[in-house]
């Protein structure tokens, strides 16, 4: 089962969302995309990614 999306308003300086943007043409992905994928990628390397899902560890899971 996909994992559910929900919608987060986001506030980021023009000059980090262009860079996002140049970032994600590069990667043929949408900002939004590249935004998720580089908060997933930022989870899984500090350990606060389950390995089964996308879904970030609670923290009295990790105690």
């Amino acid at each position: 089962m996909a994992a559910e999306k929900k919608a987060f308003p986001l506030r980021i300086s023009a000059a980090v969302l262009e860079a996002m943007q140049r970032w994600a043409d590069d990667d043929l992905r949408s900002v939004n995309a590249q935004v998720e994928y580089v908060l997933r990628e930022a989870l899984r390397k500090q350990g606060r990614l389950r390995k089964e899902s996308s879904e970030p560890v609670a923290d009295d899971e990790n105690d």
